[in-house]
């Protein structure tokens, strides 16, 4: 069985081939910046494994991988335009390096660039694929606005925000497994659970990515730690904090989440110390668990090797684990 690492490694060579710098250079090279930026690479490795695990060749998964990778991206772009973020994996965002309307039009090719990534399977496999793109796509953009939304809201609930982060990260994490299910023409049953594996796993990242925010190490997470403090994200972490404090503390955080703060370091001090006592640390951890552990049932109803379940345990173990 090929190893996460030699899946990344095929895949980057792969997107080194195709992913070239064309004319008009203004619309083309930032597609390359970004593309090359680096990244976990995490959703075309799925894809690649995942075809793998159903016994076809990863090989050919690679443009459903790129689709999927293209994609992510380009949601990434405009998603720092409208966060007005300066910096994406510690470099100049692609509307800080050119201008907004750069930003917008490399976005929107790259959008098409995905969708022509398909065009290179057959029939049903092509229709397939296609159709599982514009449901996830549409549903990516629903929580965006959902995530946009909250921003303006006091009165989010927990179910709403893990339907957030279903829509705006997990769906994809599913839809890149199910893409490599498609490919290796496995059975409907077989795609469905494999989908909800990425999807479980999905929601789990993403409140592992919540969690590291803000008690990452600075120097392996890779972004500001106390970002989403700063910015009066309602997190998980803060929706379990209000469930979970004293009245005293509970006002005190809607008061920090409702206005700018001059001091944002002592900001970030002062909401986790509310978040330590209300014993949010082990409340995410557990959370975490659980939907991980919720994607490894899956795993007993799929029709594969007990060496194939095996490996896609131990990467759900890795995700759930990781530092950065």
């Amino acid at each position: 069985m090929i190893q996460i690492a030699q899946y990344r490694e095929t895949f980057i060579q792969y997107l080194d081939e195709k992913v070239v710098l064309a004319e008009p250079k203004n619309l083309y090279e930032p597609i390359v910046y970004i593309l090359q930026l680096g990244g976990k690479r995490l959703r075309p490795v799925l894809t690649l494994m995942t075809a793998e695990i159903f016994g076809t060749s990863h090989k050919k998964a690679l443009d459903a991988a790129l689709a999927v990778e293209v994609f992510h991206n380009f949601s990434l772009v405009h998603d720092d335009i409208m966060d007005q973020a300066p910096l994406r994996r510690g470099k100049a965002t692609v509307h800080e390096k050119w201008d907004i309307n750069t930003g917008i039009l490399s976005g929107d090719a790259m959008l098409i660039l995905a969708y022509q990534l398909f065009e290179n399977y057959e029939g049903s496999i092509f229709k397939a694929l296609a159709e599982l793109f514009s449901k996830t796509a549409i549903e990516v953009c629903e929580g965006q606005q959902y995530d946009v939304d909250f921003e303006t809201r006091s009165d989010v609930t927990i179910p709403e925000y893990l339907k957030m982060i279903e829509y705006k990260t997990a769906v994809l994490v599913g839809a890149a497994m199910k893409m490599g299910a498609i490919i290796a023409e496995t059975s409907e049953k077989d795609a469905a659970v494999i989908y909800d594996f990425g999807r479980f796993l999905g929601i789990a990242f993403q409140l592992q990515d919540d969690y590291l925010d803000a008690y990452g190490n600075p120097e392996t997470f890779g972004k500001q730690v106390g970002g989403d403090i700063i910015e009066n994200k309602k997190t998980y972490l803060y929706l379990k904090a209000l469930e979970n404090s004293s009245q005293e503390d509970k006002e005190k955080l809607v008061q920090l989440f409702s206005e700018k703060s001059a001091n944002p370091a002592e900001k970030v001090a002062t909401v986790k110390a509310i978040f330590d006592k209300a014993g949010i640390p082990e409340i995410m951890k557990n959370a975490i668990s659980n939907y991980t552990q919720k994607a490894f049932k899956l795993l007993e109803t799929l029709n594969v090797g007990d060496s194939e379940k095996q490996q896609l345990q131990a990467f759900g173990e890795y995700l759930m684990n990781r530092t950065v």
